[in-house]
C-alpha cells in the first residue's frame, strides 16, 4: 500500500533524544539513479526506532516498466506529490552531520544524483553500508541481501516499499550491534586485520591442541597465552580444531551462541568431531588438573 507521511524532523544532534543514527531507502522510476520516486527515512537511537519519514517522490522523468513491476510505484499515483528539490530540505534536516546507514550504496549514488539534476545542495552526510556490515556480522549466510537477512534475523519486511526497506536495515544495524558487541562508533572504523597468529611453544600443557578463539582476535592477548601454554592458534574453526576458546567472562551469552563459529563448532561435534567449546574459566579449570 502506498502512503505519504511526513513527519517534521526532531530536533538536531543538540537535542538528548536525536537519533544515533538514521537510515535512507529510495525507490526509483526508471534506469536513470536521479529519478526518485519514493523516499523512506527512519531514525534510530539506543536500539529503538524514534522518527520515521515517508513520502512519494514527483521524479520529473519518466517511469519504466521495469522499475514499477519492482515496486509497485507509477505515473499517477505521483500526480501532485513533491518533486526531489520540494523535499531536499527535509531529506537534509534528518541526514546532514548524522550517521546514515543505507543497504548498498545505492542510495547514496540516487541522493547524490538527484541533489545535481535538481541543482540542490551535495547532503554532508557520514555513510554506513548495512550490506558490509551484515557480511561482518554474518559471514555464513549464503546472501547478504535485505529480504533474506529481514528472514534470518525475524524482521518484518516489505521489499521495495521505501520506508520498509530502511526500517529493514537499521533493524539489521541494530541486531548486528548486538549479535558481536561492537559499537555504532566500531562499525564506523575501517576493520582492523588481525597479524599473523603467534607460534606454538615447543612444550606445554597445551601442546597438541588446535585451538580457534571467539571473541579476540587470532594476534590478541588470549592468543599469545594459548600459544605460549603449546597450543596451535587456529585462523577459524575447523575439523581439525580441538577446542573453541570463547573470550569474556560469559562464553554462554545470547550473541555468542549464535555466532557463526560457535554454530560450526556445534556441527562438527554432532557429527563425531572432537571439539570443546570452552570459556576462559574452563580453560583455567583445565590447566589447574593437567
Amino acid at each position: 500500500m502506498l502512503t505519504t507521511t511526513a513527519l517534521q524532523p526532531l530536533a538536531h544532534d543538540l537535542d538528548e533524544t536525536a537519533p544515533d543514527f538514521v537510515v535512507i531507502d529510495v525507490e526509483t522510476a526508471c534506469a536513470r539513479v536521479s529519478s526518485i520516486c519514493q523516499v523512506g527515512i527512519v531514525g534510530f537511537r539506543n536500539g529503538a526506532e524514534v522518527f520515521a519519514y515517508e513520502t512519494l517522490v514527483d521524479p520529473r522523468d519518466e517511469f519504466h516498466a521495469f522499475n514499477t513491476r519492482i515496486h509497485g510505484i507509477a505515473a499517477h499515483h505521483v500526480v501532485g506529490q513533491p518533486s526531489f528539490a520540494d523535499i531536499h530540505a527535509t531529506v537534509t534536516a534528518h541526514l546532514s552531520g548524522r550517521t546514515t546507514v543505507a543497504h548498498s550504496y545505492f542510495d547514496k549514488g540516487a541522493l547524490a544524483a538527484a541533489c545535481r539534476v535538481h541543482n540542490r545542495p551535495a547532503i554532508e552526510t557520514t555513510w554506513l553500508d548495512s550490506v558490509r556490515v551484515a557480511k561482518r556480522a554474518w559471514p555464513d549466510l549464503a546472501n547478504h541481501k535485505l529480504g533474506q537477512l529481514a528472514r534470518y534475523l525475524g524482521i518484518e519486511h516489505r521489499h521495495h516499499d521505501a520506508l520498509s526497506d530502511a526500517r529493514a536495515a537499521g533493524w539489521v544495524i541494530v541486531k548486528a550491534i548486538d549479535h558481536t558487541g561492537l559499537t555504532l562508533a566500531d562499525w564506523l572504523a575501517p576493520p582492523r586485520v588481525a597479524g599473523p597468529a603467534p607460534a606454538a611453544a615447543l612444550d606445554g600443557p597445551l601442546r597438541g591442541e588446535r585451538i580457534a578463539l571467539l571473541g579476540q582476535p587470532r594476534d590478541g592477548p588470549l592468543a599469545h597465552r594459548v600459544a605460549a601454554l603449546g597450543a596451535r592458534v587456529m585462523t577459524s574453526v575447523g575439523a581439525t580444531t580441538t577446542i573453541l576458546l570463547v573470550a569474556g567472562p560469559d562464553p554462554q551469552a545470547r550473541a555468542l551462541r549464535t555466532h557463526p563459529a560457535r554454530l560450526k563448532a556445534d556441527a562438527y561435534r554432532r557429527d563425531g568431531g572432537a571439539i570443546r567449546t570452552l570459556g576462559e574459566a574452563d580453560l583455567d579449570a583445565l590447566l589447574h588438573r593437567v
